[in-house]
């Protein structure tokens, strides 16, 4: 099978390095990821400017856009013949209406628009905890080769978000679920004429048995997503 790799957050960072170690077992890899960070743009496209493309090696090129550009430029001129697209791993849990906003699952969602196979990966981040990503990839790379092998119809990819804290040790169950529908709690604090937006993740209300439940109940949170 042949992959294309991608993220948000940015060509260099840990996390797609992450999933390039967890997916390399099942097939070729490409990368086409954002220059720079481009973490929650939600599914923003450029279509009045020219995207500049770096190519960094045969298969490696580095995107000064957002993800849904290197989703587009990835499977329109890169690599036209990819089986799937995998977006992440992103760090921080990308859960009920976080996929809105969240550029890691436009990524997916584009290649789903576009009649290819992906996925979204992401690390929810515990309080008091730093990511372990080797432990994130050993993981993704358990749950991979199960995802990989269902059926998804057109429109249809998969959202996966991994529980913290995790180690490499840890045996972690996986959960097929609903997107949990309910808002952040959150607030604005006022600054003359400034407006900054104050709310936690860790705190947000769910639905019993939603991807939300799920993952903060230290189980991977495995979601069927329609364009």
């Amino acid at each position: 099978m042949k992959f294309i790799i991608t993220n948000d957050d940015g060509y260099s960072e840990p996390g797609l390095a992450a999933l390039l170690k967890a997916v390399r077992p099942f097939g070729t890899t490409a990368i086409v990821a954002p220059e720079k960070e481009q973490s929650i743009v939600g599914h923003k496209v450029t279509m009045k400017a020219p995207i500049r493309v770096k190519q960094m090696d045969r298969n490696k090129w580095r995107v000064n856009g957002t993800p849904a550009d290197c989703t587009r430029l990835a499977l329109k001129q890169f690599v036209p013949d990819a089986d799937w697209l995998i977006a992440g791993i992103n760090p921080g849990a990308n859960l009920g209406t976080d996929v809105y906003q969240s550029g890691t699952v436009a990524a997916a969602r584009e290649a789903a628009i576009l009649g290819v196979k992906a996925i979204a990966v992401s690390q929810y981040i515990a309080p008091d905890w730093i990511i372990d990503w080797r432990a994130a990839a050993h993981h993704a790379s358990i749950i991979l080769p199960m995802i990989l092998k269902e059926e998804l119809s057109f429109g249809q990819f998969w959202n996966i978000n991994l529980p913290g804290p995790i180690t490499i040790s840890s045996t972690l169950e996986h959960v097929r679920c609903p997107l949990d529908k309910h808002p952040h709690i959150y607030r604005y604090s006022e600054n003359g004429d400034a407006y900054q937006y104050e709310g936690t993740i860790h705190n947000r209300p769910r639905s019993m048995g939603s991807d939300v439940d799920v993952c903060f109940t230290g189980k991977i949170a495995i979601t069927r997503m329609e364009v």
